[in-house]
């Protein structure tokens, strides 16, 4: 119970052995007359201390262990909550990344409950819709912008180079976006969109919107301005009443729908290079706070025309300002005749220092920081600056944990057991929770073993001591040898699998010991307590069975109650009983029934401490206290450590629940095995995410007729269940890609009802990755497949809600550079001319068509499909195509090649 190591009390104990025993042999050697007596005495003496050394050494041990473990499973529990909390954080941050709070936190619990499992708080659904979480939303504006010139200068572009430009200049668009409280709602290839007065409503979003516009504006001037570069920024905003939110299953992307945010959508399409074009809308709103101009939106654009939109051009302030230096333009800073253009711009824009996309989402320390403000901020001050918070961080990190290491040790002391606890009762230091205690008491135990190898090695020293300085009589010997038979056949019971491991050939009768052992050591603590209990009582009972020695008469009874404290994991009430009833029934003995033998021990004049009986008892007594306080602070400390290992083990399944939904969340939002890059160890965060590939496969599908069955009354709660109608669609789409045969299909964004998806994105870019032709090109036909299922999971729609929907597929395939740009709201995309001409396939093509370009109905022709020449069309900004239709008629010609005109 002391204080020393263990070394330190094998050292105290030798000593103490050592002297007593010199002592007593000294003593003794001049009063004795015989020394063969004197000798087994002192060798008996000897066998007692070493017996309870012996025992004291494997109490240390096992409590030295099970301290040890108790430790470790408290640093894991005073770690795994940091570790949770910074879960919670990163999966809060990143799904307020992607989605408004109003709509994140809905979303959040039913992806919970799908991880938790199917049944997990299922509740009766009403109907046979998919969950909508869209809401409507009055009096906002919607800004479109479109960077002029963006186009041609990326086809200058290296893979990283457009990445970084775009991620740049996004991140910058939402800095400001930020400033003049507007959302941004998405990127479409170099189009930007938001809204102002989303989610919760604001008196000046008119004049937001406008402001943001002029700041874009403002920040592409400086750009053309530095570089040289000719782009420019068309602007376009609308004021009116949208419906946001999220539709489908997969990929999930806020967006806003209404005749308003398409009117926004032309205002920029009519707008003019340079200038923020408003409507009459918006002008009302903005209530004389800007001049404007007359904007002749309708001049530039058939729809502005067709609805009859007066619009008008925003005076910048700053312009009019200076008007006098309008015909002036600024030195590009840049040497624009030794480099590219792109190389021009991607210099610039670096010294904007936009944040990277996840940057933090391995950064643990950054749970208890804020955001630093990086506007304006030279790139390589800027990543100065962050190693340095993170190394700030890290140490605010690691003096966290050890506050709460200090904290938590410091209330798991042995004094903390007789207080009162929230899980451990005060004095029986049974669980308050029943269903606790119930797996307390049923949990495993494989050192049972060694409790019993202790206590019968216990019984074999009372043995020697009783040979020793006993009568050697039959008695002894009958009842020592059916004591010691009994005791042999309960170890082997229980080391029965050990003996028997690897000898099954030579024991094959004996082959239900193994069985038997496990499931004593595992499945069943009432066999346990029934060893126990035998082993004890035949311990304490031959402890006094044949004694007549009167001072070796105590030494043995001590020994018989050392024997119950050695099995540690035994419930200490129960060995508080045995050893009650023990000693109560050695003081009977004692006091009672053989006082006569112990009477006449001494001769020398009366006195307690020369009373044999008196001593005896007293001895008995403190024994017992002193191993019921070693029982019941074993017992503490176990069922301590259990707690720990209980809780640890829930809150790492909390941590898993957090760190699976960390991925289903980011998988969302990117391809796989672009998710894994990013959740990846060896990603560093200052490195953008941007591949090149040579061949993949694009498809936008679209619903043309939606729009015109769109429409915005009372009746369908302005527009609202037009778009429950469009989520079922868009949702039935997203579950064929749950299917094996399309697991090579990643969908890249809907934008209103067209759905826009991609193959041949999961396979590794490189030369080593050269294939046979057919199975270079089979990602196509997968494509062309997954477009015959989105027309038939159209027509079974159409056939439940009669409707006559058809779709307009437009497929392409060429190189792409894909990429995740944008820090406030992450987003993968794909670009390059292959995606453009894809675009135009769709916008250019027939209802209830797959429109195809020429080299890919080559490619289709010799993996099996039938593709019939259309002709030569027009395609905006492509000039003149020869393109095909694959027929839809049937899924593949495996049986013949296909000649095409």
């Amino acid at each position: 119970m002391l204080p020393f190591s263990m070394r330190g009390a094998i050292f105290a104990s030798a000593i103490t052995c050592f002297s007593h025993t010199v002592t007593l042999s000294i003593c003794l050697a001049n009063t004795v007359t015989e020394l063969e007596p004197l000798v087994w005495q002192i060798l008996a003496n000897v066998i007692i201390f070493t017996c309870g050394n012996l025992a004291g050494a494997y109490h240390k041990h096992l409590m030295d262990l099970a301290l040890k473990q108790t430790y470790q499973d408290t640093c894991n529990c005073i770690k795994s909550p940091i570790k949770l909390e910074f879960e919670k954080y990163q999966q809060e941050r990143l799904l307020l990344s992607l989605l408004p709070s109003h709509i994140a936190r809905v979303m959040k619990a039913e992806i919970i409950q799908r991880l938790q499992g199917p049944n997990f708080g299922r509740t009766e659904s009403t109907n046979n819709f998919h969950n909508l979480y869209v809401q409507r939303h009055t009096n906002v504006s919607i800004l479109y912008a479109d960077i002029v010139g963006f186009t041609r200068l990326a086809s200058d572009c290296s893979p990283g180079e457009l990445v970084h430009m775009l991620n740049e200049l996004f991140g910058k668009f939402d800095q400001i976006a930020k400033e003049n409280e507007c959302m941004r709602i998405k990127i479409l290839g170099d189009c930007y969109y938001c809204v102002s007065g989303l989610p919760e409503s604001l008196p000046h979003h008119a004049r937001n919107c406008v402001k943001m516009g002029l700041d874009m504006c403002e920040a592409i001037k400086k750009v053309r301005d530095a570089t040289g570069v000719d782009i420019n920024m068309r602007v376009g905003v609308h004021s009116g009443n949208v419906l946001c939110g999220v539709i489908g299953l997969r990929k999930w992307q806020y967006d806003v729908w209404s005749h308003d945010v398409t009117l926004a959508n032309h205002m920029e399409a009519g707008g003019v290079p340079g200038r923020v074009h408003i409507s009459s809308v918006t002008l009302e709103h903005l209530k004389g706070s800007y001049k404007v101009e007359p904007g002749d939106g309708q001049s530039r654009d058939s729809y502005l025309k067709e609805h009859g939109v007066v619009t008008y051009l925003v005076i910048n302030p700053k312009t009019e300002r200076h008007s006098p230096l309008l015909g002036v333009r600024s030195r590009p800073s840049l040497d624009g005749g030794k480099m590219r253009a792109s190389v021009r711009m991607t210099r610039y824009l670096e010294s904007w220092g936009a944040a990277k996309p996840f940057a933090n989402l391995h950064h643990r320390e950054s749970m208890t920081t804020d955001k630093i403000n990086t506007t304006d901020v030279p790139m390589g001050q800027y990543h100065f600056q962050r190693r340095e918070r993170s190394k700030s961080q890290r140490r605010r990190f690691e003096e966290e944990l050890n506050e709460r290491m200090i904290r938590t040790i410091d209330g798991i002391n042995s004094q903390k057991q007789w207080l009162k606890s929230e899980d451990i009762q005060r004095i029986s230091l049974f669980f308050h929770n029943k269903a606790l205690e119930k797996e307390y008491r049923s949990t495993t135990l494989p050192a049972f073993k060694y409790y019993v190898t202790c206590a019968c090695l216990i019984f074999c020293c009372i043995f020697i001591v009783q040979v020793l300085v006993l009568p050697k009589t039959a008695v002894l010997g009958i009842s020592f040898g059916l004591t010691f038979l009994l005791l042999a056949l309960i170890l082997l019971l229980c080391f029965a699998g050990h003996i028997l491991q690897g000898r099954k050939g030579s024991f094959c009768s004996l082959t239900w010991f193994p069985t038997s052992s496990r499931f004593i050591v595992t499945n069943n603590p009432w066999l346990r307590l029934v060893l126990t209990m035998t082993t004890t009582a035949l311990i304490l009972v031959m402890a006094i069975f044949n004694m007549v020695r009167r001072d070796y008469f105590i030494y043995c009874c001590i020994l018989g109650l050392v024997s119950c404290s050695v099995f540690l994991r035994i419930n200490y009430e129960l060995k508080m009983v045995v050893m009650l009833v023990a000693v109560v029934i050695y003081n009977i003995i004692i006091l009672q029934t053989h006082a006569l033998l112990l009477d006449g021990f001494s001769k020398a004049p009366p006195g307690v401490l020369k009373d044999l009986k008196t001593m005896g008892s007293v001895s008995l007594f403190i024994f017992f206290i002193t191993l019921l306080v070693l029982a019941r602070q074993n017992e503490y400390y176990c069922r301590l450590d259990f707690l720990w290992r209980d809780k640890f083990k829930r809150e790492c399944e909390e941590i898993e629940t957090m760190e699976n939904l960390n991925r289903v969340l980011l998988e969302n939002v990117l391809p796989a095995h672009v998710a894994e890059h990013f959740l990846g160890r060896n990603w560093k965060n200052e490195d953008l995410y941007h591949q090149s590939y040579e061949s993949v496969c694009v498809m936008f599908a679209s619903i043309p007729d939606f729009k015109e069955f769109y429409t915005e009354s009372d009746v369908n709660k302005e527009g609202l269940e037009c778009l429950r109608l469009l989520n079922e669609i868009i949702a039935d789409f997203d579950e064929l890609l749950s299917k094996p045969k399309f697991s090579g299909v990643e969908k890249i964004k809907t934008i209103g009802s067209t759905y826009m998806a991609a193959t041949g994105l999961n396979v590794t870019p490189g030369p080593e990755c050269a294939q046979e032709h057919d199975r270079q090109y089979m990602h196509i036909g997968t494509m062309v497949e997954f477009a015959f299922a989105l027309v038939g999971k159209l027509d079974v729609i159409n056939k439940h809600s009669f409707n006559d929907f058809r779709l307009r597929i437009g497929i392409n395939h060429g190189p792409v550079i894909a990429g995740v740009i944008g820090a406030q709201k992450p987003q993968y995309d794909i670009w390059g001319n292959s995606v453009n001409v894809a675009s135009r396939m769709e916008t250019t093509g027939v209802l209830g068509k797959i429109q195809v370009t020429e080299e890919t109905s080559h490619i289709l022709s010799t993996i099996g499909y039938m593709c019939s020449c259309r002709g030569i069309i027009n395609v905006k900004g492509k000039g003149d195509l020869k393109t095909y239709f694959v027929h839809t008629e049937m899924s593949r010609s495996l049986s013949q090649g296909t000649v095409m005109p």
